[in-house]
């Protein structure tokens, strides 16, 4: 959905545009990074109880996680026949499994005899098998074994198969979607194949999976990592080299993108940094260190970058790269898939993931994968890091400085949700164009919930 609405109301920040920055990029930029899409959904607040409330919390987990399309694991997760991955929301666990070389298949996670979980961990399997009392079910999901068969004559065996849910892939990623008269997951996905289309994110490998809890709502954590407004203050090191309220953001169906220029300063700074300050930024050279890299006369952060790109991924995806503009190379660009996927574009590498921490209306789950490309033979997915309770990503070595920018996004989400909880207001002045991608959120979420708005 994209509301186009009044776009008299949609302003920007002083100095050159997103788009104008683009088309001075040494290599022609994809068409679809070109077209702008701004969306305008209303001046409304957004009340604050939806971050509160744990009857909010109830109505997203009967409405939107009951029925959404969401990630659930990568393919190679499960690459062999066999193979099963766990995958819990909202206090519900599902299994996934290559129940065939080409089929993926999800169950209910659990057994229809006494309820209990089938699988706990991921692990091959020949059969899905209960440890209770051994009943088991083929990796179709048909009965394969009932110990004392006797003994239950009410059942009708043809029938007693696993409940499924319906599943989608997508650029290697896993969908899963419990209601079964859902619209098939490429129409929920819409165009944003066409944006991922040159990027393949399929022919990746999982370098890096950490997680970290929040005490916070899920949409508190997501929604700090949908929009550039914050870089002042909390990544103020950015400024050098980011144009944060330069920032382009596009809306459309059930997808949105943020698109932040590397290589243009801040209007917010007072002086003007030279093009080595703007690359020792990005590459998180401090103050009182060397250059890492030095930058030639004559060039530019965007040009000289993304030519450093280049170079390091030649031997991953060869001549390709020679293809890939400086803003796939430099810039950051980020996709929200609603309600809670984030994979950045081109060679990032960066993919968020955001949910409820069980059945938690104050407590969520952030993930952060790294998707890399690779020679030769894939190699096998990292396992999930789950950082100590209060700990920073940087316990995370495989983030590099990525860490770092994480832990000052950290330091907002606990100090919100107390705010929110403190807050006598009733809503939230989100402003109209910067924090988008957020109204863009909630319009959907309201599509889900039934909501009706004045």
């Amino acid at each position: 959905m994209t509301a186009q609405g009044d776009r008299d109301t949609l302003k920007r920040g002083p100095g050159p545009s997103y788009t104008e920055i683009l088309h001075n990029d040494s290599r022609t930029v994809p068409d679809h990074l070109m077209q702008e899409s701004p969306g305008f959904f209303g001046d409304q607040d957004i009340p604050v109880e939806r971050y509160t409330k744990r009857e909010f919390h109830d109505q997203e987990r009967d409405k939107l996680w009951s029925r959404v399309w969401q990630m659930a694991c990568r393919e190679e997760h499960i690459p062999e026949v066999g193979d099963t991955y766990v995958y819990d929301i909202c206090g519900k666990s599902i299994v996934l499994v290559r129940s065939a070389p080409d089929e993926i298949r999800a169950f209910w996670n659990a057994c229809l005899h006494r309820g209990r979980q089938l699988c706990s961990f991921p692990e091959r399997v020949e059969t899905l098998k209960c440890p209770f009392h051994g009943l088991a079910w083929k990796l179709d999901g048909s009965l394969a074994y009932l110990p004392a068969r006797w003994d239950f004559p009410q059942i009708d065996f043809s029938t007693f198969n696993l409940h499924q849910l319906k599943v989608g892939t997508w650029q290697g990623f896993v969908f899963v979607n419990p209601d079964l008269e859902a619209e098939p997951l490429d129409d929920f996905l819409g165009d944003v194949d066409l944006h991922f289309a040159e990027w393949n994110l399929k022919d990746r490998y999982i370098e890096a999976h950490v997680a970290k809890t929040y005490d916070a709502n899920w949409k508190i954590v997501q929604e700090a990592f949908m929009e550039a407004f914050h870089v002042a203050l909390t990544h103020p090191q950015q400024l050098t080299r980011l144009g944060d309220t330069n920032s382009r953001y596009d809306t459309y169906e059930n997808f949105s993108r943020s698109m932040h220029a590397s290589g243009t300063p801040s209007p917010a700074l007072k002086w003007a940094p030279s093009e080595q300050d703007m690359l020792d930024s990005m590459l998180d050279v401090r103050i009182d260190e060397d250059p890492q890299v030095v930058m030639p006369d004559g060039r530019t952060l965007r040009d000289f970058g993304g030519d450093l790109g280049r170079e390091s991924l030649r031997p991953a995806i060869g001549d390709r790269a020679d293809k890939l503009t400086d803003a796939e190379l430099v810039d950051a660009i980020d996709y929200t898939i609603f309600p809670n996927l984030h994979p950045w574009a081109a060679y990032q590498r960066v993919v968020y993931r955001f949910r409820p921490n069980g059945d938690k209306h104050d407590s969520a789950i952030m993930e952060v994968l790294l998707l890399s490309p690779f020679e030769g033979e894939r190699p096998p997915p990292a396992e999930i890091q789950w950082i100590s309770e209060g700990g920073s990503w940087t316990e995370a070595p495989s983030l590099g400085i990525t860490a770092r920018i994480l832990d000052q996004d950290s330091s907002n989400i606990a100090a919100v949700q107390k705010g929110l909880n403190t807050t006598p207001a009733t809503g939230l002045p989100m402003a109209l164009y910067q924090e988008s991608k957020i109204r863009h959120f909630h319009a959907l979420l309201e599509q889900w919930l039934d909501i009706e708005r004045d």
